[in-house]
């Protein structure tokens, strides 16, 4: 198939459940539809405040506190000037009344009218419990807005995760015995990859949000822009 351009994608709204899932999975393409002069709205259901694996150092809300900096640091570098926070509970999605959420989702959705909505797939990615509510919510708002433009998920093609698979089970970043299906390059509705100041920028935004990536990239070095180099979606339908 081939996939869309930047341009194509129009006004984009981006959802997703913690702060930083926007930069991995699609900072260069919001970056990129920024600079072309498209308008981009970002969401965010939780600040992250949990996510840590040191809560003494780290407790809740003084971690919810950096997160929300570090991202209006990230979203400053992308150029993504509007940007919501919904304040659910970090790990706790699945227990929030989802009438509400996915009412709340659908009046962004009419308020913004986009284009191209990107988000999570059914299996979050990683299978992680928000990331799949997430999915859930928006793809059940987009059904009852009409299917306003077209609703994209992220993807992992089977040449990533061929190459990077066995670094993931290193860092148990899957959080269940499942495993995503990579999709080929050439099935996907996007596929991007980023290099030179696109890269760079990415990586600038990514690091802004040190709490979540300081250790990664430390451990890294640069492989850990070639990790992050790509952005893939495949169309909900």
């Amino acid at each position: 198939m081939t996939h869309l351009s930047i341009a194509e994608l129009g006004t984009i709204l981006s959802i997703w459940a913690h702060p930083d899932d926007e930069t991995y999975l699609a900072g260069g393409i919001m970056a990129a539809a920024v600079a072309a002069g498209q308008r981009v709205v970002c969401v965010s259901a939780t600040a992250g405040e949990h996510g840590t694996d040191d809560p003494v150092t780290w407790p809740p809300q003084r971690l919810g506190q950096v997160r929300r900096w570090e991202t209006a640091a990230a979203m400053a570098v992308l150029g993504v000037t509007e940007h919501h926070f919904l304040d659910y509970a970090d790990g706790a999605l699945s227990e929030v009344d989802q009438a509400e959420a996915i009412a709340r989702i659908r009046a962004i959705i009419d308020e913004v009218a986009p284009d191209t909505i990107l988000t999570f797939g059914p299996d979050g990615t990683t299978f992680h419990p928000d990331h799949q509510a997430i999915s859930q919510w928006t793809g059940a708002a987009w059904e009852l807005a009409g299917r306003p433009g077209r609703l994209l998920h992220a993807s992992m093609t089977d040449d990533h995760l061929a190459k990077w698979g066995s670094l993931y089970e290193q860092w148990q970043v899957f959080m269940t015995d499942e495993r995503p299906v990579g999709v080929p390059r050439e099935k996907m509705a996007i596929a991007i990859t980023l290099s030179g100041a696109d890269l760079d920028r990415k990586i600038t935004a990514l690091a802004a949000m040190s709490t979540q990536t300081s250790s990664a990239m430390a451990a890294m070095g640069t492989a850990y822009w070639e990790l992050n180099s790509d952005e893939c979606f495949v169309s909900a339908d």
